[in-house]
């Protein structure tokens, strides 16, 4: 895409420098709202003078918050861990995550930021997106909505499954831009294949929430869909998003990130694989430092699209073995919550693949003695506990290696 409409704002194509300035100008004021207004920060920076925050250098000598550890801190003081700088009462939404984890949506233009990334997708005016997000209990669907009424385009909210329909939808509608899982968007393309139906108005989207190997983007754009990454999640909304140049992922203007050694929160050198820990300059929901538990990193120079902000490589692995299936990260604690709705399991260890670009959940159980019936039992635990469906496979104690892992991704992307 080119001429005036390529880019989002000015703010994109700033010098470096001058971006740089204005995050450091911010920053010390964002941690001294953090500090004034949201309990937490109140206690972990009681002995931070903001005026002082006003590097990089300065920044990574602040603590880290953990994602892997923010469930146990919203627990401590519920719901939200003392992290909201605003009232219970300012929020638009609060939404549930797996794992126990509550996000705040507060009020205002585009709340997530993911009308640049949509953008960058090519969605422009009038177009009508198709998301296919959750609307149920979790942000995902609203990160994207917002960001497509900043823009001006009026959204389908189809939500997940009931694929006929929605691809009835999409051709009744004639909707022309897609959000979502790439797999699920490979799913809807395929039964209007078999149904006959003609999506050809569809012609572009934004897809996250899970890896989209090269031969899936081929296999899309080959049904005349074009689609772009987006990384964010649903604590700090946009994080990067993909350019036309698919030269890595941009970071979003509204934040800061840095990428550590993880477990340590002290910055790698740029080209090393780390953590991604995110800054963001939300006033509602400031959070400093947050340690993704995602690992990426930095490539040198900027993107050949013209936008000048930092780039990260895209999604590289987890530090922890958190990982995301269709869209939805489940965590250890979850397996292990299966495990303990059922005293016959004596060990348990998830496995993750990816066939033939779908993800798929096999939970491998040592029990004593197992059957269809307890099979069926801790297929249903599992769909309960991750909202995904899962197989359950029965072994023997040998034929779980003793390696500490409880989550097993064996997925590869080609």
């Amino acid at each position: 895409m080119s001429g005036a409409d390529t880019y989002y704002d000015d703010l994109e194509t700033r010098d470096p420098a001058s971006r740089d300035a204005a995050q450091m100008d911010a920053l010390s004021g964002q941690i001294a709202h953090a500090k004034r207004n949201a309990d937490y920060y109140g206690r972990v920076f009681a002995d931070v003078e903001p005026g002082d925050i006003d590097s990089r250098a300065a920044l990574a000598r602040l603590p880290v918050l953990r994602k892997s550890d923010l469930a146990a801190t919203q627990k401590a003081a519920p719901p939200l861990g003392g992290l909201n700088a605003v009232p219970l009462s300012k929020l638009r939404h609060i939404f549930a995550s797996p794992g126990g984890i509550y996000e705040p949506d507060g009020h205002g233009r585009d709340y997530w930021r993911f009308g640049r990334a949509l953008w960058a997708a090519g969605v422009r005016p009038g177009d009508i997106v198709h998301n296919t997000f959750s609307y149920h209990l979790t942000p995902a669907a609203q990160l994207v909505e917002s960001g497509a009424h900043a823009i001006g385009c009026p959204v389908f909210p189809g939500g997940v499954g009931n694929t006929e329909i929605q691809v009835q939808v999409i051709a009744d509608v004639g909707c022309t831009a897609y959000a979502g899982t790439p797999s699920f968007l490979r799913i809807l393309l395929q039964k209007a294949a078999e149904t006959g139906a003609d999506l050809s108005c569809l012609k572009k989207g934004l897809v996250g929430g899970e890896a989209l190997p090269p031969s899936l983007r081929r296999e899309l754009s080959g049904h005349g869909v074009d689609v772009l990454q987006s990384y964010g999640t649903a604590d700090l909304g946009s994080v990067a998003y993909e350019s036309p140049a698919m030269d890595g992922l941009i970071i979003d203007e509204g934040v800061l990130v840095e990428i550590v050694q993880p477990g340590t929160g002290d910055p790698v050198a740029d080209g090393e694989v780390g953590e991604v820990v995110v800054t963001t300059f939300s006033e509602v929901y400031p959070l400093i430092r947050f340690a993704t538990g995602d690992l990426s990193a930095v490539l040198p120079g900027t993107s050949p699209c013209g936008r000048t902000n930092m780039r990260i490589k895209g999604w590289m692995g987890r530090a922890d073995q958190s990982t995301k299936v269709k869209g939805m990260f489940v965590h250890p604690s979850q397996v292990m919550e299966i495990a303990r709705r059922h005293p016959e399991i004596k060990g348990a260890r998830l496995v993750v693949d990816s066939v033939d670009n779908t993800d798929v959940m096999t939970l491998k159980c040592v029990v004593e003695a197992g059957g269809d019936g307890l099979s069926q039992a801790i297929a249903e635990s599992i769909q309960t506990v991750t909202k995904l469906r899962g197989g359950v496979a029965f072994v023997a104690a040998d034929d779980l290696p003793a390696d500490g892992k409880v989550i097993d991704d064996i997925r590869s992307y080609a």
